[in-house]
C-alpha cells in the first residue's frame, strides 16, 4: 500500500461543462486523504466558472510545486502543457482524458476509481519518454525549449515554401523545400507527424524521425534516426521569417537563425495502467489493423 500521496493538478480552462469529472476526481482523492495542489490558472477557472468544491487545495504559480504524481485533466494538449510544467522534476504524469483521441491522456473518466486503486497499491507503470531540446544560434527563444512530442519548423506570412538545410552530426542530410519539417519523438509519432505521413515509432525505440510537410519533391520520404544524434537546421524564407513550434507552442524566428535539436537531459514519465500496452492503444485509438469490410 502506498503511503499518503500528494498530487499536482493541471487542467484545461475551457471545458466547464465537464466539471463533473473534476468533482469526481477530487472526491476520489479526498477519500484517500491525499494532499492536492492545483495550478493557479486551473484553480481560478474552476472557481469562476464551475460549482466545484475547491476547499483545502494548495494553489501554486508556474513551476513552483512538488508532488508524488501530476494529474492532467483534459486532452493531449493539456497533457503537453502539464509536461512542460513538470519539466525535469521527473514527477510521473497521469493523463485523464476529457478530450477527444487521447494518446497521452489515456485514462477515461470512468476508469478513475480503478486506476487510483491500482496506484495506491503501487500497481502501475511510469514509462520514461524522451524529450527534445531546441537551441538557437543568435536568438533566445521566449518559450520553453523542450518538446515531448515534436519540434516543427514551418513557413510563415506567405504561401511560398521554405528551404531547410538539415544536417545530422554535421553531415548534410538533405535540402528540404517544403511547407515545413517535423522532428518527432516516438511519443509524438502518433500526433502531428503521423498526420503528414510520418512513421509510428515504439516509445522504447531510442529514435526520432524527420518528416517534411508538403514537400516539393515526391521522392522526399521520412527518415528515422538515433535519438543520441544531433540535428542542425538552417532555414531560408522569402519572408525572411519562419515559425518554430515546440509541442504546439510557436514563435517567430528570423532567417539565418540556426536551430540545433538534441535529446534532453531528462525524461518525462507517463503513468500507464499495467494492462495498457502501446499496441492496444494503437488498436483502440487508431483502429490499427481494423477491417470494416462486410
Amino acid at each position: 500500500m502506498q503511503p499518503n500521496m500528494k498530487f499536482a493538478l493541471f487542467g484545461n480552462t475551457y471545458q466547464e461543462h465537464k466539471s463533473a469529472h473534476i468533482a469526481h476526481l477530487l472526491k476520489i482523492l479526498r477519500q484517500r486523504d491525499a494532499e492536492i495542489c492545483i495550478s493557479a490558472e486551473f484553480y481560478y477557472f474552476l472557481k469562476h466558472h464551475t460549482q466545484t468544491d475547491l476547499g483545502g487545495l494548495e494553489v501554486f504559480e508556474g513551476n513552483n510545486f512538488s508532488a508524488d504524481m501530476a494529474l492532467s485533466i483534459g486532452g493531449d494538449g493539456t497533457f503537453l502543457k502539464a509536461a512542460s510544467r513538470v519539466g525535469n522534476k521527473e514527477i510521473p504524469i497521469l493523463g485523464i482524458n476529457t478530450g477527444r483521441l487521447g494518446f497521452l491522456a489515456a485514462i477515461s473518466p470512468n476508469e478513475m476509481e480503478d486506476t487510483f486503486n491500482e496506484i495506491y497499491r503501487g500497481k502501475y507503470l511510469a514509462e520514461p519518454r524522451r524529450v527534445l531540446k531546441l537551441t538557437c544560434n543568435g536568438q533566445v527563444l521566449k518559450g520553453y525549449p523542450y518538446g515531448l512530442n515534436e519540434i516543427a519548423v514551418l513557413k510563415q506570412d506567405n504561401s511560398s515554401m521554405i528551404t531547410i538545410r538539415a544536417y545530422v552530426n554535421n553531415e548534410l542530410l538533405n535540402v528540404y523545400q517544403a511547407d515545413g519539417l517535423i522532428v518527432a519523438t516516438p511519443t509524438g509519432s502518433t500526433g502531428y507527424s503521423l498526420s503528414v505521413g510520418g512513421p509510428i515509432m515504439v516509445p522504447q525505440s531510442g529514435t526520432f524521425s524527420l518528416t517534411a510537410v508538403a514537400p516539393h519533391s515526391l521522392n522526399v520520404r521520412p527518415i528515422v534516426l538515433r535519438d543520441d544524434w544531433e540535428i542542425i537546421l538552417d532555414v531560408e524564407s522569402r519572408s525572411h521569417n519562419f515559425l518554430v513550434a515546440v509541442d504546439g507552442r510557436s514563435e517567430t524566428c528570423r532567417e539565418g537563425t540556426r536551430l540545433t535539436i538534441r535529446r534532453a537531459e531528462y525524461f518525462i514519465r507517463i503513468v500507464k495502467r499495467c494492462d495498457h500496452s502501446f499496441f492496444n492503444t494503437l488498436k483502440d485509438k487508431l483502429m490499427w489493423g481494423a477491417d470494416n469490410r462486410q
